[in-house]
């Protein structure tokens, strides 16, 4: 019983020494705090970027185009870090942004049925106002997500503390722009609660959200900015695949198939070792 009364202790002072630890580097370090300001805004930019886009947008040119990420990572990674990337690696990446193009494209629909008059027809839901500011946005999207994943990841790399921290920083400032939300619904939720809708499959995907937002600080620490790009084009192969067997639709088009060969060919393209280079000998 005494054993179990001080193992219970040291275990709540290292707990305690641990969250106490985490409090004094957030508040003592407030420039280092507002440096994650940085990558919260970018993706809250992003995303309300992608939202013009989906306005103002096919759904073909929209999966397309987003996939210049991959591309502004590179760069990112380029300029940020100093990383470099020989032209096969160049090649795999381009290879894997038309795979994931490829993947992503939405199987063809049946066309609608005609309209009795032009106003009808121009009034339809998918039509879409402005290509052009689409385009423009999904671009300053695909920026925004290139910037602030190499950025996340050069902080990452140059702190010495621990990789709770980042989580922590990054989840006090989305708790602040969640206010914000909670303040448009606060009627709803002061009426029905905060966990109205809540079910078994909401806490499911709680659940997985968290278990990835601590999954990707460590790759970006360990790894780097673009092999987590390889890592999320291949989990959209996998996801379309447990998806179509799990609702029972196994008819994969055509160019799922191909886009998946071409992630895989890319993925291995970028793993391959590169040849060293015969050193330069110099003669009189």
């Amino acid at each position: 019983m005494e054993k179990w009364r001080a193992e219970g202790s040291s275990t709540s002072v290292i707990r305690g020494s641990f969250f106490t630890s985490i409090a004094a580097e957030l508040t003592s370090e407030p420039r280092e705090m507002l440096k994650l300001a940085v990558p919260v805004i970018l993706y809250t930019v992003q995303n309300n970027l992608l939202f013009v886009a989906f306005a103002n947008l096919d759904a073909a040119t929209r999966q397309v185009t987003y996939q210049l990420k991959i591309l502004t990572t590179a760069v990112f990674s380029v300029v940020l870090l100093g990383k470099a990337i020989s032209l096969f690696k160049w090649l795999s990446l381009c290879a894997l942004m038309c795979g994931v193009a490829l993947v992503q494209l939405p199987r063809a629909a049946p066309p609608p049925p005609p309209s009795s008059s032009s106003s009808s027809s121009s009034s339809s839901p998918h039509s879409h106002d402005s290509p052009m500011v689409g385009l423009v946005a999904i671009l300053l999207a695909c920026c925004c997500s290139g910037f602030a994943s190499v950025y996340f990841e050069k902080i990452l790399k140059t702190t010495t503390a621990s990789i709770w921290l980042p989580n922590c920083q990054l989840a006090f400032f989305s708790i602040v722009l969640g206010m914000v939300a909670y303040s448009r619904d606060y009627k709803a939720i002061r009426q029905h609660g905060f966990f109205q809708g809540y079910n078994t499959l909401v806490w499911v995907m709680i659940t997985l959200q968290v278990l990835g937002g601590l999954v990707v600080p460590m790759v970006l620490k360990y790894a780097d900015s673009i092999l987590k790009g390889f890592a999320t084009s291949i989990s959209l192969v996998l996801d379309a695949i447990i998806s179509a067997y799990y609702l029972g639709n196994l008819n994969l088009s055509s160019t799922f198939i191909a886009g998946s060969l071409v992630v895989m060919a890319a993925t291995v393209m970028y793993a391959m070792p590169e040849k060293p280079k015969p050193p330069v000998v110099l003669t009189a």
